[in-house]
């Protein structure tokens, strides 16, 4: 009893202890909840990789991704096995899940620390930016994209360094709160219609004879074994980055560093049937960390039509859902969260280069004042695809908003009615109107400014590790209050540093010191004053087909083939660019063999173009796409005559191809266009003119020439007369009847215009010429006349008398213009150095980009006119397009641009684009394959060849 007093104390604290431990195990459910409540979870324990052994160069690098080795040959067996399973079965099973994706929480290092993150964004602030503020109650209900949480992955090939090493970053994407939500009842849905019946688009092929499949068996095998060894060489030396370097088989990534080639190529991989490179690719696919780039930015037009277009047409042609491959959905979805923050602007257009860093990506911005017209209206087939795969209507809103506002704008008209200028100012503000606000704000805030106490302190916040909120250098001296009405306001110059945003700066008194201090808020807009999409930049405006504009044209009737017919909006204003094409730009070259073919131009007008319009005859590789939007949108909207121009729109790139030492079209040139489009014949005197616009002056000059070298022929000739006669009478006067020898001391006689000494200098000057620098320049030594004193001096031969008269010597042979460096050339003369220094095609007035660079636009139109009419010559131009491709631009391992088409030995560039593999080849082979393999009538192809399937039902499924 008594030792159990002795430790009654101890008993009593351990009997607390162990109560406060049972009350903890019982409310662990409920910190769970709190712990989940929040926006980003810490991550799940990693997995354990199985052990490898580590001896020096072959040591396997760690991977923790969902315990998928590293090894290329241990493929995922869900990836593998499920090759035509539904792998989701049950009444839900069409509508495609968002992944529930995990924060990753690595070691912070400086930059982290200094993210700026802000409150949340008010009413009163977006209100005072001058912008609509939607109903943040009503948004709140909204489907817009839950807060996603960033995975804990392995960083995969898609972001490693040059070393080969993953690239050491605590700085991930994240979803952060939208500035500017749609609320639900505001989105705009899909069409959920049935698709209306569409005009057929292909021909309809007969039974093809076994001489003609035999032939284009051959010829298609021969262009995948072509995408074979490009695939092989990419495998081996650029796997898991964007681009190959084919000559010095390296690598570059110009992209984000997110295996631009792989995704690019994955439908490729399964149209040609191979099969185990596509399932292997798709391992590399999982790799890849799109929440974390190798660039600062997004480059939003080329992402979208690239890898997310790559992504979801490699769905698509795998067989969607029922094929098993969800990987692909799973990372088009990854991908298409993080973009879907670029249309969180006021007006909703999209910023078309997005900083993704939590510090920027937080803040509220605008779209572009300086948008290309195709990086703003080629987003449409993507989202559209995707939210019909999904049935996520907030896709389709995203880029539907896009077309309204370019549907709006034409309908109020530009300067050239039913196109667009190259520049879009798509801010949604009126900057005229913005610039009065501002200076007004400006007043108003130096105003305001002068009230405070001078040795006020303004906390601007820590700057972001991007450095684009470095407000603080912006802060000017309290203790310079008179410099203040010299300058702007400090809080509205601060909007040139930070994507057009400011300060939201209050006033507050400091409790420690009782002063008033200037305290900054969040980041808010400058006023705005509503305008929809309008002309960009200053001055003139250009309109064209060809780069910056091109695919914005070419998806409005693929956009209207991918709805079913079912949006009016993309027929009307297809219909409508092509009538203004046909009536501003087409225009048929003047070519030698009258070959009827067109080209597109391009027109730069100040908004008058009836009266102020300029025509650049253009020959670019961009615009050959036009052909077949011609010809495919003459088809499904029932315009046979643009079936006939796509045709020969086609027929002008491929005439481009035939006319050039290599057999391959220039990136750029400029043709002569005929003066009568319905009567045109060769002019070889008109075309010589055009090369040479001064071809009027460039005769008179050679007549010019001839004349002043004639006087002063002349005058040499005279002054020869002159200096002869006075030595003839020196002669006659002397004692001994006989010409006095000079002697070196004695001077010429003064009126004499030539002296002894430079009589042959003189002679072998340029002629015509006055300065001395002149007569330096070397010409062509003529014989001198004879003028040697000692011939003079001797003794008449026998028999004869010595003559009295000087002797006049021999003349000069005929001059001749053609060994005279200094003559002009005339127009004939001038024209014909020109196309010999230049190496000009005949038909063609310049060659301003001679490079190719692997393009697939003139193919691609090629094979459109195939598959519409039937015709097989265009196999055969194909044919000699590939066949000129192959042999300039074929690597070891691949294929590379070359730098000059109009050599007949080009340099390769070493650069292949990952269009090589994803278009190019695509097109080549597609030429050459069953004509129900990628059918018009069933799929619709994006402008990077992406091949998505057209709707049979109402949704889009």
């Amino acid at each position: 009893m008594f030792r159990l007093r002795r430790y009654r104390y101890y008993v009593f604290f351990a009997a607390i202890v162990v109560f406060l431990l049972y009350r903890v195990a019982q409310n662990s459910e409920q910190w769970e909840a709190v712990s989940a409540s929040f926006p980003h979870a810490a991550p799940p324990p990693k997995l354990k990789p199985p052990p490898t052994s580590k001896t020096g160069a072959d040591s396997q690098v760690d991977t923790s991704l969902k315990g998928i080795s590293s090894k290329d040959d241990d493929l995922p067996q869900r990836i593998l096995d499920n090759s035509g399973k539904d792998s989701s079965p049950g009444k839900d099973s069409l509508k495609a899940e968002i992944p529930d994706l995990k924060n990753t929480q690595q070691a912070e290092d400086e930059d982290d620390a200094a993210d700026f993150e802000p409150p949340p964004k008010s009413d009163i602030a977006i209100k005072e930016a001058g912008v609509l503020a939607y109903d943040h109650d009503e948004a709140a209900k909204a489907t817009t994209a839950p807060v996603i949480n960033v995975p804990d992955k392995n960083v995969g090939k898609g972001a490693m360094d040059a070393e080969n090493n993953p690239v050491k970053t605590a700085i991930h994407w994240k979803k952060v709160p939208e500035h500017f939500p749609v609320p639900e009842s505001e989105i705009i849905p899909l069409p959920t219609e049935k698709p209306k019946k569409i005009p057929t688009i292909q021909f309809a092929f007969g039974k093809e004879s076994a001489e003609n499949r035999e032939l284009r068996e051959a010829r298609q095998q021969q262009v995948k074994a072509e995408m074979e060894r490009g695939w092989a060489g990419y495998w081996k030396y650029a796997r898991g980055h964007d681009e190959l370097s084919p000559v010095s088989k390296k690598y570059r990534d110009p992209f984000c560093g997110w295996a631009a080639t792989l995704v690019d190529s994955l439908d490729t991989l399964w149209i040609m049937g191979m099969e185990e490179e596509f399932k292997e690719a798709l391992l590399e696919v999982e790799k890849i960390d799109f929440t974390i780039g190798k660039r600062p930015e997004i480059p939003v037009f080329e992402t979208t039509i690239r890898y997310l277009g790559g992504l979801i047409a490699a769905y698509d042609v795998s067989g969607g859902k029922s094929g098993g491959y969800d990987i692909l959905l799973e990372k088009a979805l990854e991908l298409a969260e993080i973009l879907m923050g670029v249309f969180d602007t006021p007006n909703r257009m999209p910023v078309l280069y997005y900083n993704w860093k939590p510090s920027f990506a937080s803040q509220p911005r605008r779209a572009p004042t300086n948008a290309g017209v195709a990086e703003l209206g080629s987003l449409a087939m993507e989202f559209t695809r995707l939210a019909q795969i999904t049935k996520e209507n907030k896709y389709y809103d995203a880029v539907a908003r896009i077309t309204d506002a370019f549907y709006e704008w034409q309908e109020s008209g530009t300067s050239i009615p039913g196109i667009f200028p190259e520049q879009v100012d798509a801010s949604g503000c009126n900057r005229t109107a913005q610039n009065e606000l501002e200076a007004a704000q400006s007043a108003a805030d130096i105003e305001a400014y002068d009230e405070t106490d001078s040795n006020n302190s303004l906390d601007a916040g820590a700057a972001g590790e991007d450095n684009e909120l470095d407000f603080e250098s912006d802060v000017k001296a309290k203790s310079q209050p008179d410099r203040l009405d010299k300058a702007e306001s400090s809080v509205l110059k601060r909007s040139r540093k930070s994507s057009a945003l400011n300060l939201n700066v209050v006033k507050k008194k400091n409790p420690k010191t009782g002063k008033v201090e200037l305290i900054a808020g969040e980041r808010i807009l400058p006023e705005c004053v509503s305008q929809g999409l309008t002309s960009g930049g200053w001055g003139a405006e250009q309109y064209s087909m060809g780069g910056s504009q091109d695919s914005t044209y070419e998806y409005f009737p693929k956009q209207w083939l991918l709805l079913g017919g079912l949006e009016p909006k993309y027929k009307e204003l297809h219909l409508k660019v092509s009538e203004a094409v046909k009536k501003w730009l087409l225009f048929r070259p003047m070519v030698p063999d009258n070959r009827d073919i067109l080209f597109s131009a391009k027109i730069t007008t100040s908004g008058e173009p009836e009266t102020d319009a300029k025509w650049q005859y253009e020959v670019t590789h961009l615009t050959c796409f036009v052909g077949g939007m011609f010809a495919m949108g003459g088809k499904i909207f029932e315009v046979p005559a643009d079936v006939e121009i796509g045709k020969k729109l086609t027929e002008g790139c491929v005439w481009a191809y035939e006319s050039t030492p290599t057999g391959i079209m220039p990136e750029g040139a400029h043709v002569l266009p005929c003066p009568d489009a319905k009567n045109c014949h060769w002019n070889q005197t008109l075309y010589e003119q055009t090369l040479d616009p001064a071809f009027e002056s460039r005769d008179e000059q050679v007549e010019e020439y001839r004349e002043r070298k004639a006087k002063a022929k002349a005058a040499v000739e005279k002054a020869r007369m002159e200096k002869q006669n006075a030595q003839d009478l020196r002669s006659s006067t002397g004692k001994t009847g006989r010409p006095n020898k000079s002697t070196p001391d004695e001077k010429p006689l003064e009126d004499s215009p030539v002296d002894h000494n430079n009589a042959r200098v003189g002679k072998r000057a340029p002629v015509g010429l006055e300065d001395d620098t002149m007569e330096s320049r070397p010409v062509k030594n003529k014989k001198a006349p004879a003028l040697d004193d000692d011939l003079e001096d001797s003794d008449p031969v026998p028999g004869f008398k010595k003559s009295t008269i000087s002797q006049v010597p021999l003349q000069d042979d005929e001059d001749t213009d053609e060994d005279d460096p200094l003559r002009p050339l005339s127009h004939k003369e001038w024209v014909a150095n020109k196309i010999e220094s230049e190496k000009l095609p005949k038909g063609f007035v310049n060659v301003n980009w001679r490079s190719y660079i692997l393009r697939p636009e003139a193919i691609e139109s090629v094979w459109y006119m195939y598959r519409i009419t039937g015709d097989k010559k265009w196999q055969d131009e194909g044919w000699k397009m590939f066949e000129a491709i192959v042999r300039h631009t074929t690597t070891e391992v691949g294929s590379s641009a070359i730098d000059n088409v109009l050599s007949t030995n080009p340099k390769q560039s070493d650069e292949m684009e990952s269009f090589w593999t994803a278009e190019t080849l695509k097109y080549f082979y597609l030429l050459y394959s069953e004509p129900n393999l990628i059918s018009l009538d069933q799929w619709v192809l994006n402008t990077e060849a992406h091949p998505f399937k057209r709707p049979k039902s109402s949704f889009g499924v």
